[in-house]
């Protein structure tokens, strides 16, 4: 099977103010032009990010993404991340089976335990319980996917007898990953339930992942099962030339970074940090041919099937970036499939 091409966005703030609620409004608008023009230019998948914060405009992306369904086709659609850790695992599951009939199947849901802290202060969660949240709400989560009905649950009142939620699933259940960052546990647990594995790859280069990988498909040889799918995410940006594409974005990324990096202690990151990142490691920048060719190796390194480029970063304007999602869509992804045909051939 052909490689998977996707686009994901956090609906970063390009325009105005991050205090200023039009501009919030305005990027929200906006994501659902990217997202038609990428169902156009035949990209696989569209997804969005939750996030409570101030830099970035999508809070509720299942809202989004319900109104992105009315006005595309063909392309799936989906979260990046959903934070199971700090929602309810009913609720989100009546949102994605409400968002798979609404879109006629094309639904997918990735789901996290988030890589900020605002969503437990603002919804009361206790951070301490960072990873039990997250257990206790992906087993329910997955009882409901393989049941459609829920018999206990783990982190509120008891059930006393099996309830089923609506609207049930039309289908066969959409396609769940768990988003994987730096934790063997993270891997265990998507072995372990039987769900894909979205690999966040946001530092460093791709090939220090294999031993996760590695990882996940032994213990599916435990479990006497076959491996489920590998997705790789990762941020980048798309131009006609490399030159443009690594100007363009170094100028929004670099504040971006050095912004969050400081929140977590990072020093601040320099141009040639940025130009080995571009060169060798996680940051997929240049013209179509360039960006094309590091995707098919890290698709071949990791072994994996689907890739998420992360298309909008910092202040990159609007402009900029549907000319980008035009060109990964009829430029990248082709190129990506025949390179990765090729290598399969040989």
């Amino acid at each position: 099977m052909p490689p998977e091409l996707g686009l994901n966005t956090f609906g970063d703030l390009n325009e105005g103010s991050e205090q200023d609620p039009s501009s919030h409004a305005r990027v929200i608008r906006n994501i659902t032009e990217e997202a038609v023009v990428a169902d156009q230019a035949g990209v696989d998948f569209f997804g969005v990010g939750e996030h409570h914060r101030p830099d970035f405009a999508i809070s509720a992306p299942e809202v989004l993404l319900g109104v992105i369904a009315g006005r595309t086709r063909r392309i799936r659609l989906g979260t990046a991340v959903t934070v199971l850790s700090t929602d309810d695992p009913i609720r989100v599951f009546e949102r994605f089976a409400t968002l798979d009939a609404a879109s006629n199947g094309r639904a997918e849901a990735i789901l996290g335990r988030g890589w900020f802290t605002e969503p437990f202060e603002l919804f009361g969660h206790d951070r301490s319980r960072y990873d039990a949240l997250f257990d206790a709400n992906l087993n329910d989560f997955v009882q409901l996917l393989q049941r459609g009905s829920i018999s206990r649950q783990t982190h509120g009142r008891p059930l006393l007898a099996a309830r089923r939620v609506f609207p049930p699933l039309e289908r066969s259940a959409p396609r769940v990953w768990i988003a994987v960052g730096s934790t063997p546990e993270s891997v265990l647990r998507a072995a372990r339930h039987g769900l894909p594995m979205m690999l966040a790859v946001i530092g460093g280069e791709p090939q220090r992942f294999q031993p996760f990988v590695e990882l996940y498909r032994r213990a599916f040889e435990k479990l006497g099962q076959p491996p489920r799918e590998i997705g790789v995410h990762s941020s980048g940006h798309v131009a006609d030339t490399d030159a443009r594409a690594r100007e363009e974005f170094w100028t929004c990324y670099q504040p971006m970074r050095d912004r969050i990096g400081a929140e977590r202690g990072w020093p601040p990151i320099g141009h040639a940090q940025y130009i080995r990142e571009v060169e060798q490691g996680s940051l997929y920048v240049g013209a179509p041919e360039t960006v094309a060719r590091k995707i098919a190796a890290t698709l071949s390194a990791l072994g994996a099937c689907r890739f998420d480029l992360k298309y909008s970063v910092g202040r990159l304007s609007h402009s900029r970036l549907l000319r980008g999602i035009e060109l990964y869509g009829t430029k990248v992804a082709p190129l990506v499939r025949a390179l990765t045909a090729e290598r399969g051939s040989t």
